[in-house]
């Protein structure tokens, strides 16, 4: 294990691809946008759009992510999963040594870190979605880059398209939807209410015992999210083996030609689900509810593409280059990063900590989560200053590599 370790180890500052960095740093700052909001709403409203009552300011920011951000900052950060997993891949075959065992230690490890932290701060956790996903991806390793594309936007399609066809039937078939997928996440306000005390007023007992309970409950949206984050992972692997995010210069006018038609298409699609979806809800509106998630789903892919593109654009002129360079750092922490930000929010807003909930409108969540993410990034700086690792990183690879980084 040792001889193996050594000669397959974690990438060094000098090999790394930067523009992935900044690319992870900007979709942490978009999942926290989102985020935050869910440590003061209870996941009964998941899935519901903007949150009702909302009026002026708070309303305009709660409009605002949930068009431009929502659904779009989780698939990019699997975009970069895709990637990630063909670098590594890539230089386990240059360095002639085994991939197998250390990739399944690496998402073994990242399934208990997520599993604790749904558990232990936060119900609306992604990793153990990423590690699932992760274990069909290993599957398909071998697979050429344009089949892996293909077959990725097959999976995401298809899955969208049957999301679509679902609400056609439900708008189609009375009572279709009373066994549906918009029935199944739905739930009665007694129950949406006592969550909200449990966060709000609860110990830590409490809280930990309400967020096992909606963890368990949307676990059955993993049949539906892991593999739509397999197919996103397929293509994020192919942008890196097709060469596309290696040489940004040299193809600038791919990523021209890939904001031109995702940013459009995705935002166009993202309003068309917004102009139906908001003020929604599950139990009361199941076709329109429907169709208004299918369309986020099918808006989310383009745009999050739009985003990256844009992101390379910049990367790939020094001016650019410098500004995203100062984002960097936290995207070369984004997992400690991620979890602390739980950290933040379940202190601020549970019933064991400040007990904040309901108390901040959302133009003040916005604003929260920009100070919160500033500070992360000036943190990281002074952090990666004086250690290689950001503290969770170091732990999963030395889980990985079997050895204390």
């Amino acid at each position: 294990m040792a001889n193996m370790a050594a000669g397959f180890a974690p990438v060094s500052e000098h090999d790394r691809i930067g523009l992935l960095d900044a690319l992870r740093a900007f979709a942490l700052l978009g999942i926290f946008l989102v985020n935050i909001e869910w440590f003061t709403r209870p996941w009964q409203e998941f899935g519901n759009g903007v949150a009702s009552g909302l009026a002026g300011i708070d309303h305009a920011a709660a409009w605002g992510v949930h068009v431009f951000v929502a659904g779009k900052f989780w698939i990019l950060f699997s975009l970069l999963f895709g990637i990630g997993f063909a670098v590594m891949m890539a230089r386990a075959e240059k360095a002639g040594r085994p991939f197998r065992a250390l990739y399944l230690r690496r998402t073994a490890a990242l399934l208990v870190i997520g599993i604790a932290h749904a558990l232990l701060l936060w119900a609306g956790d992604i990793l153990h979605t990423y590690a699932l996903a992760a274990l069909l991806l290993l599957a398909l390793r071998d697979l050429r880059p344009r089949t892996q594309l293909v077959l990725g936007l097959s999976i995401y399609y298809g899955l969208c398209l049957l999301a679509l066809l679902g609400a056609a039937v439900a708008g189609l078939v009375p009572g279709a939807a009373e066994e549906g997928a918009a029935r199944a996440f739905s739930a009665d306000p007694g129950a949406t209410a006592e969550a909200a005390r449990a966060y709000a007023e609860g110990g830590f007992a409490r809280v930990s015992g309400q967020r096992a309970a909606d963890f368990a409950r949307f676990l059955l949206n993993d049949f539906f999210v892991v593999p739509m984050a397999l197919g996103v992972f397929l293509v994020g692997s192919w942008l890196l083996r097709s060469g596309r995010i290696g040489d940004v210069a040299a193809q600038r006018p791919f990523f021209r030609r890939l904001a031109g038609f995702g940013l459009p298409l995705g935002l166009g699609l993202s309003l068309w689900a917004a102009s139906i979806g908001v003020g929604l809800d599950a139990a009361g509106n199941d076709a329109r509810w429907l169709l208004a998630n299918a369309l986020m789903s099918l808006g989310a892919l383009p745009l999050a593409l739009g985003y990256l593109a844009l992101v390379a654009l910049a990367w790939s002129t020094d001016a650019g280059a410098r500004a995203l360079g100062l984002l960097a750092p936290a995207g070369r922490m984004a997992l400690s990063h991620y979890l602390l930000q739980s950290l933040v929010g379940s202190l601020v807003f549970y019933g064991y900590g400040l007990a904040l909930w309901g108390r901040i409108g959302h133009a003040g969540l916005l604003l929260l989560a920009a100070v919160v993410f500033a500070l992360q990034v000036a943190t990281s700086r002074w952090w990666l200053a004086r250690f290689r690792f950001g503290p969770v990183e170091w732990l999963w690879r030395w889980a990985t590599y079997g050895r204390r980084p």
